[in-house]
């Protein structure tokens, strides 16, 4: 055997061995210059909004094994990890959806009870007896952390022609606040009083 063909053997043996470990496929391209389909596919996976990935794939493995994570506020929905064979994802990326804290509403409740509320999640807002909601009633958890449109308000309402309402049992539908009501409650329950001993 020629002495040069000697000396490029070694060279030879660990190209193929490369090929053989990068390209089990067989889908190289003819220049020796360019990567493996599958490597350059497996080598770019999808990303994703809110959150990062990176590789854990084992040494020498065949396969691609990406791990994805969120960014804090946010979580993950779909598996967390991914895996690339001969060019193929198993499956789409996971996606990092938005948390948003419970709303705080005063004098009213909402029509689900819990802390966090995931993305495109939709609450509606209740208001207490005697009061009247503000703004829309319904809200919805949106991509940034925050209620879309803002959280109402449920404010005292005040009736028209409530100066001209004299019986106690409507006094809750015409004064301006609670505290009014409960005072305006005592002094008619002594009005009552003192007309009750009058005619006594």
């Amino acid at each position: 055997m020629p002495p040069r063909l000697q000396s490029i053997l070694p060279a030879l043996y660990l190209l193929g061995v490369l090929t053989l470990l990068l390209c089990p496929s067989g889908l190289c391209a003819h220049s020796l210059s360019s990567f493996c389909i599958t490597i350059q596919d497996c080598r770019m996976p999808p990303r994703i909004a809110h959150g990062s990935h990176h590789d854990i794939s084992s040494f020498l493995s065949f396969t691609t094994v990406m791990h994805y994570e969120c960014d804090e506020g946010y979580v993950l929905v779909g598996h967390p990890q991914i895996t690339c064979r001969s060019s193929q994802w198993s499956s789409p990326a996971p996606q990092c959806k938005a948390l948003c804290l419970k709303p705080k509403v005063e004098n009213g409740n909402l029509s689900a009870d819990k802390d966090l509320f995931i993305e495109s999640e939709n609450v509606t807002i209740q208001c207490d007896s005697g009061y009247g909601v503000v703004n829309s009633q319904n809200i919805t958890c949106s991509e940034n952390r925050t209620w879309y449109p803002e959280v109402p308000k449920c404010e005292w309402e005040v009736h028209n022609g409530c100066e001209q309402v004299v019986e106690g049992s409507k006094l809750m539908q015409c004064l301006p606040n609670p505290a009014d009501v409960k005072m305006a409650l005592e002094v008619y329950k002594l009005s009552l009083e003192i007309k009750r001993l009058k005619q006594e």
